[in-house]
This record gives structure tokens, sequence and C-alpha cells, in this order.
């Protein structure tokens, strides 16, 4: 997975939509909103996935004309869209590309079969990351998420590259439609 290439195109469409909207706003304002999109978008993959719903039997949304898997892919790699925004925003790049190396580490981890105590970890330490600006915590948070796409929901690299390549062109898109 080329991390550094899908860092440049969150910032690339960040940008686009700051200048198309004329957002003016402090960095601390930025990383405020990234912050929360983050986690309204985590919490949307969440929801879609539907691990939590143990009183259903059929489990996971889908899109129209998607299959629940393809649906939850979307859902994955716009949550990492604002995690790669924000690793950019606080200057924590470092932290996604040493994670190039760690990735064939993190596809041996085992796959969780309750994934209620991982999301509460991940969304601590993300928390954390913000308030107490601590980027250890960004990095295991962001370790958490790879294992969630890799692991727990079982997509290849290539898979999460080019769902992310084809839905950063769609919000691409979007902007030129006044979205």
């Amino acid at each position: 997975m080329d991390l550094q290439a899908l860092i440049a195109s969150s910032v690339y469409l960040n940008r686009q939509i700051e200048s198309k909207k004329q957002l003016h706003w402090s960095n601390d304002g930025r990383v405020k909103n990234a912050f929360v999109a983050l986690d309204v978008e985590l919490a949307e993959m969440a929801n879609t996935s539907e691990w939590f719903k143990v009183w259903k039997i059929h489990r996971g949304k889908s899109d129209p004309n998607k299959t629940p898997r393809e649906t939850l892919l979307y859902e994955y790699v716009d949550a990492m869209d604002f995690y790669l925004l924000i690793s950019n925003l606080k200057n924590w790049n470092h932290v996604i590309l040493n994670s190039q190396d760690d990735l064939d580490k993190i596809k041996k981890f085992k796959k969780e079969d309750n994934l209620d105590k991982q999301y509460l970890a991940l969304k601590r330490m993300l928390f954390d990351a913000y308030f107490n600006h601590s980027g250890d915590s960004f990095n295991h948070s962001w370790r958490l998420f790879l294992k969630f796409g890799l692991v727990d929901f079982g997509y290849t690299e290539d898979e999460i590259e080019n769902a992310f390549n084809k839905k950063n062109k769609i919000n691409e898109n979007r902007q030129d439609e006044n979205y």
C-alpha cells in the first residue's frame, strides 16, 4: 500500500475543499474538525459492519448495488482519509509512513470475535491523541485501525488502496458538483 500517495491524496482533497468552500480557519480549528469527522466515520464504520448488534442474525448494511463487504470497505476508507489528514495536520506523517513496515506483522494478528473492546481502545487512544497531543496514542490508534481493516474485516492492502483511490475520486467529483 502506497501510504505516501494516500496521504498526498487526502491532503490534496482537503485543500480543494477548503479553497472551494473558502474556509479560513486556524490550524487548531482544522485539527478539531478532522478529529470530529474521524470519530463520526469510525462510528459509521461500526454501524455499517454491525458487529455489536448481537440481536441480529444477519449483520452488515449494504448500499444499493453493493455487498455489505463493499459498503463496509467504503466506510473504512472514509475513516482512513481522516487518519491521514490528521497525521498531516499534526505533523505525524511518520506514524503513517512507519507503519508500512508493520503491515505484514499486523496481518498476522489474531482476528477478534468481538470487536467492542478493540473499538473502544481505538477511540480512547484517538481522544488521548487529541486532548493530550499524544503522537504515541495516535500511532496505537492507527495501528488498531489497520488491524480492523486487514485482519478483522479481512481486506487486502490492494483492496483498501483501490477503494481509497476510488472514494477519493468520488469526493473530488462531489466538489465539482457543489456537494
